[in-house]
């Protein structure tokens, strides 16, 4: 059988957060078209501002406006290598603030803060609280979304 915990990262089991630190997200992410129209299209949104151009174009908003829901999954998505590869269990996701506009084009960085870290009524495993931040490539704060997640011990799940 084939042993898992070389396939994650070292440090991001529950022992290893602490309250209060921030980690930046090594990669970015562009918006494409592709990535909103299909993921909007997928869910059944059917406020054509996330897919309509010739009416957008026309519009105040001057295009395409990205859905809010492929904004923070994009966000959430940056942060799981630092935060959640060790996860057993997604617990929540709450309080997603969208800020500001995000359109095809822009391109989202992420950093997350740990907020708190909760003992699980399992000994292999403990409760972590992130809030994830999304930023444009300007540097202005687009998302925030705060996520809970049952997260592995080191003492139970790394190899020895």
């Amino acid at each position: 059988m084939a042993k898992l915990a070389p396939l994650t990262g070292a440090s991001n089991y529950f022992e290893d957060f602490e309250v209060g630190s921030v980690i930046r997200h090594a990669r970015g992410k562009t918006i494409t078209p592709l990535d909103n129209v299909l993921i909007t299209n997928l869910v059944m949104n059917t406020a054509q501002g996330h897919f309509n151009e010739h009416l957008m174009d026309a519009s105040r908003f001057g295009g395409i406006l990205v859905y809010g829901g492929v904004t923070f999954s994009m966000v959430l998505g940056l942060s799981c290598q630092d935060c959640c590869e060790n996860a057993l269990e997604e617990l929540g996701l709450d309080n997603v603030r969208l800020m500001k506009p995000v359109r095809h084009g822009d391109t989202l960085y992420a950093y997350s803060e740990v907020l708190m870290k909760e003992s699980a009524d399992r000994d292999d495993a403990g409760v972590v609280t992130f809030r994830h931040f999304g930023y444009n490539g300007d540097g202005a704060k687009v998302v925030e979304v705060d996520r809970r997640a049952l997260i592995k011990r080191r003492s139970h799940w790394a190899d020895r």
